[in-house]
């Protein structure tokens, strides 16, 4: 019997680049890579299930299993991982000066139910008091108008979310009309250096490696998700998968930490990785649910506080049973 063919769509990671470009191959498993931009990812995956594996935003993966009807199984390969700190842009002029402020403003987020919006409410919730029902959120087209929302929830009546379908996030902003903006790429305003918008944290490194040092928490943005029904009939593609996975990431931290030729175009990568691992330890960017189970505790919590889970779901319940640990010789 032959290798049983998949198609994976995720990003074009130094970290799954082995498994795009077939240096390392899943045991059983002919794998086609097929790299795309995470909001392309999604929109397929969620509305056509177009391809076998792929990429999937952890906080709409939560949100799905909650209610019982999710159509995908997940393993605990985190292909995206980000602080969040940097990504609060506000209007200079809207008199916004520490989190606390943002009680009473309109906020916009592309999503509200995005990772990158889950992490930073939960984040202001859980270490300055700002609670998610004490701002409005709207919801729209950061650099493009008409966005509509990826996933269906129900939220509770204390919190406020309003589409806007005929302007952008980054134009409203810019005119004030809303006084931030949450989310995973800069504002086109930002980029162009327009005075009017900032950072609501000025030294975003600092805060976040603070923000480490204080909770741990490196936060996980995407997992990655097979359909149900393939799983079902080959449950065990979902360790091997896993373990191609996690060999591909450490091929790419083994081969960035290589003084003879800077492998990525960042001077000071060497001395910038060794202070990494010094606070993370030496592999920052753990696979798994033994070393992510804090993490992914707080995103279950932080799902129900915000009003995209009804109850708070367990971290067993997102991963293929077979998958929640791995043998050791």
């Amino acid at each position: 019997m032959g290798a049983l063919r998949l198609a994976f769509a995720g990003g074009d990671y130094d970290r799954t680049r082995a498994l795009a470009d077939g240096t390392i191959r899943p045991e059983g498993i002919d794998l086609t890579y097929v790299p795309l931009v995470p909001e392309e990812i999604f929109w397929r995956m969620l509305q056509y299930q177009d391809f076998d594996v792929s990429e999937l935003t952890m906080s709409g993966y939560i949100t799905m299993v909650a209610k019982g009807d999710c159509p995908f199984v997940a393993i605990p390969a985190f292909l995206s991982r980000t602080f969040r700190h940097g990504c609060i842009f506000i209007n200079t002029e809207a008199g916004i000066r520490e989190p606390a402020d943002l009680r009473g403003k309109s906020v916009g987020v592309p999503d509200y139910h995005m990772t990158a919006a889950l992490w930073i409410r939960g984040m202001l919730e859980h270490e300055y008091g700002v609670r998610a029902a004490e701002v409005e959120w709207v919801q729209g087209g950061l650099q493009e108008p008409g966005r509509k929302e990826r996933l269906e929830y129900h939220l509770p009546g204390e919190i406020r979310v309003r589409s806007v379908m005929d302007r952008t996030l980054d134009e409203l902003l810019l005119a004030g009309e809303i006084q931030a903006v949450f989310t995973a790429r800069m504002p086109p305003s930002f980029v162009r250096g327009d005075s009017r918008v900032g950072r609501l944290f000025p030294d975003p490194k600092a805060s976040e490696r603070e923000y480490y040092r204080k909770t741990g928490f490196f936060p996980i943005m995407h997992c990655v998700a097979i359909r149900r029904p393939v799983y079902e009939a080959n449950p065990w593609i979902a360790p091997n998968l896993l373990k191609a996975l996690e060999a591909s990431k450490r091929q790419a931290l083994e081969l960035a930490y290589d003084y003879n030729a800077l492998r990525y175009t960042l001077p000071w990568l060497i001395p910038d990785l060794e202070e990494t691992m010094q606070l993370m330890g030496r592999d920052p960017w753990p696979y798994g649910v033994p070393a992510n189970q804090a993490t992914l505790d707080a995103m279950c919590q932080y799902a129900q506080e915000q009003g995209l889970t009804a109850r708070r779901v367990a971290v067993d319940e997102l991963f293929a049973p077979n998958t929640l640990e791995s043998f050791h010789v």
